[in-house]
């Protein structure tokens, strides 16, 4: 049960508070096999500017393109 509420601890507030949030990829572990994410908040009602800030970071960088080398290797069988 520890564990299982443990996994939510991050992403439960957000709801909690009422506000908005979206996690997006941010890069990897150094050994490239585990994805990490990034948590975006906002104020309440402030969706545009979250949205605008996700765009912004995936502009500015590639990570939303990268896949983990076992994905990449698949997909190119």
């Amino acid at each position: 049960p520890l564990a299982l509420y443990l996994d939510d601890v991050f992403t439960t507030p957000a709801s909690l508070a009422g506000i908005p949030g979206l996690s997006l990829p941010c890069g990897f572990t150094k050994d490239r096999r585990l994805p990490i994410g990034m948590q975006l908040l906002a104020p309440a009602f402030a969706e545009p500017l979250l949205l605008r800030a996700a765009y912004a970071f995936e502009q500015a960088t590639d990570y939303h393109l990268a896949r983990p080398p076992e994905i990449e290797s698949e997909e190119t069988r």
